[in-house]
């Protein structure tokens, strides 16, 4: 083990016995009451050395190795504590790529923040490359998310749709306007290749809940529903996510519909409400409701779909990032609940979707997980 103080939380001294370590409410920690000595002892905690040399460097400031040993453990309890050469053969084969991780040091330093167990951060983004993500829709919203996903380490991202690239699918960050006439999956596929930080890995692996059950296609841990028309993602389809729902397969829906921004809900079959329960839920609020949405979905829409650039990039951002704190192992806010904004305010607000109990999903009636982050972080003491 090479212990490191997490670099990427700031460090300021509040007075001269108590520190803390960064910047935000979300993550910050206080440590204290700290000595003189044991703050030296605390600036050799960079990642150079390993425990061997450390135990000879708090003896020479006078500390003790059981000393020592407390103040890397206190440390750890309070989720500052990473291990810069943490031995994980996924982790080793990371570092071996040449250009790869550092394509990702910043990701990986928002993780080490997030996940409070040392060497866990690169664990986990190097676990991503072992996963599998298929986003269906390759307009703004959708190859945004996808780009976003491969370049954020994840090995393998597929997206599906059919047709052909359109001038107004273009964006930054997206489809490319020499892209226009293409394939949409054929340009969704180069640009997800483009932005790979390094090798893409495809295995057949599940994402941290997708193995309840049998994936679909083997080693689909997510899929991202983005459709170019965001009314399927708005008012979603049962009929398409039934197979996702009997086989256990985690998916995300995402979208823009006319001038409204929608991320979630993100499904866990069995355990969060599905497109099924939504659109019972909807209908005993709007008795009406199933016959709009026949008319809205039937007939041929030779229209363009309204979809705000800004508001596109910000509901593909968004969506990564639930999808990826997903397949890191949390649980979302996205969870069974759907968030919406909405031109020109821009006020994000969200709905919590319940299991309804005349659907056959199953969720009803279970309980949903609890999110890692609610647990919270706060103050920490340190003897001197």
């Amino acid at each position: 083990m090479h212990p490191t103080v997490k670099p990427a939380l700031r460090r300021a001294w509040r007075n001269l016995q108590f520190v803390q370590f960064g910047a935000t409410p979300a993550h910050a920690v206080v440590l204290g009451p700290v000595d003189t000595t044991t703050g030296s002892l605390l600036g050799l905690f960079d990642g150079t050395r390993g425990l061997a040399l450390l135990r000879e460097e708090a003896r020479a400031l006078g500390l003790s190795e059981e000393r020592m040993e407390a103040v890397l453990a206190r440390l750890a309890d309070a989720g500052l504590l990473d291990d810069a050469a943490v031995g994980d053969p996924a982790a080793d084969a990371l570092r071996a790529e040449d250009g790869t991780l550092d394509r990702l040091r910043a990701d990986l330093a928002s993780l080490s923040v997030v996940h409070r167990d040392p060497g866990g951060a690169i664990r986990r983004l190097a676990a991503r490359r072992s996963m599998r993500v298929q986003v269906r829709g390759a307009g703004r919203v959708g190859a945004g998310v996808a780009a976003l996903l491969s370049a954020s380490g994840v090995g393998a991202v597929e997206v599906l749709d059919g047709g052909r690239v359109e001038p107004w699918d273009v964006a930054p960050g997206g489809l490319p306007a020499e892209a226009v006439g293409e394939r949409r999956d054929v340009a969704a596929r180069r640009l997800v290749g483009r932005s790979a930080p390094g090798a893409r890995v495809p295995r057949t692996a599940r994402g941290p809940r997708a193995g309840r059950a049998a994936c679909s296609e083997p080693g689909l841990s997510l899929v991202v529903v983005a459709p170019r028309d965001g009314l399927a993602a708005y008012a979603p389809d049962p009929l398409p996510a039934d197979d996702w729902v009997a086989t256990g397969t985690p998916h995300l829906y995402a979208g823009v519909v006319e001038a409204t921004g929608v991320v979630g809900p993100l499904v866990l079959p069995g355990g969060t409400a599905c497109a099924r329960c939504l659109d019972l839920e909807r209908a005993d609020r709007d008795p009406a409701w199933p016959r709009m949405v026949a008319q809205w979905r039937s007939g041929r829409q030779s229209r363009v779909p309204a979809c705000d650039l800004g508001l596109a990039s910000a509901v593909a951002g968004l969506t990564a990032a639930h999808a990826l704190a997903y397949l890191d192992g949390e649980l979302p806010a996205s969870t069974g609940a759907r968030w919406e904004t909405s031109l020109p305010a821009l006020d994000w607000r969200s709905e919590r979707i319940a299991p309804h109990t005349d659907c056959t999903c199953g969720a009803a009636g279970r309980r949903e997980g609890v999110r890692a982050s609610d647990t919270g972080r706060g103050q920490d003491t340190m003897a001197g």
